[in-house]
């Protein structure tokens, strides 16, 4: 294994390490949403720094590369990827940070029949079950696991342009500022979960183009 071999693998395990670090953020996202949970709400905030500093050093190191190596083909692809997805990482933990600012930041939890009525709970299932798959699939470089996201992120989709309707039709009924935080909330997963879909996207992206490189040796 050369230099540039090396540090690519170093890359793979860095960036592991950041979608384990983001999922770990939802799910305590998810806790506090749906637990009403202000001390998890606030424990995610204090979290954050990790994920910054990893964050800056995935990118440092994909400079780092880039500068040493002069990358080409799917070696260039994959540090290319792996940017792209870092960023697309941190972007979802700052979502995730978002939503629970809402707990704890007030003391009325969420109704907890229009988070039923929404599938607000469901949503946070679909979307954690992404972020497995995502994680599975770059792990065991598989893009039959990473296109599984795709379908899920019509689910996150139409769950929330269901909720938007099911909220307007609720508005005289709950306390509106309540009503406008859970449609906020709803919202920004269906924009974390197309963040997830273009990650899905580089996955594969790269791991083509690493197919297509070993197919080329064995002619």
């Amino acid at each position: 294994m050369n230099t540039i071999e090396k540090e690519i693998l170093n890359l793979k395990s860095s960036l592991l390490k950041m979608f384990l670090l983001v999922e770990g953020q939802w799910e305590k996202g998810a806790n506090a949403i749906i637990n009403y949970d202000q001390d998890i709400a606030e424990e995610i905030s204090s979290s954050e720094n990790r994920i910054n500093a990893q964050e800056l050093k995935i990118d440092n190191d994909c400079e780092n590369i880039i500068a040493l190596h002069a990358p080409v083909a799917v070696d260039l692809r994959f540090i290319l990827s792996t940017y792209k997805i870092n960023h697309a990482l941190e972007h979802i933990a700052d979502i995730a940070e978002s939503i629970a600012k809402y707990v704890a930041d007030h003391d009325v939890a969420y109704d907890k029949q229009i988070v039923d009525e929404t599938r607000l709970t469901e949503m946070l299932d679909v979307f954690n079950t992404m972020m497995d798959c995502l994680i599975e699939a770059f792990e065991n470089e598989d893009p039959t696991i990473a296109r599984k996201v795709f379908k899920k992120d019509k689910l996150i989709n139409k769950i929330n342009t269901d909720a938007h309707q099911i909220i307007i039709n609720n508005i005289d009924k709950y306390d509106n500022n309540m009503l406008l935080y859970l449609l906020s909330s709803i919202r920004k997963i269906e924009r974390a979960g197309d963040s997830l879909k273009k990650i899905g996207e580089e996955i594969i992206y790269h791991l083509e183009a690493k197919v297509i490189k070993h197919s080329e040796k064995k002619k």
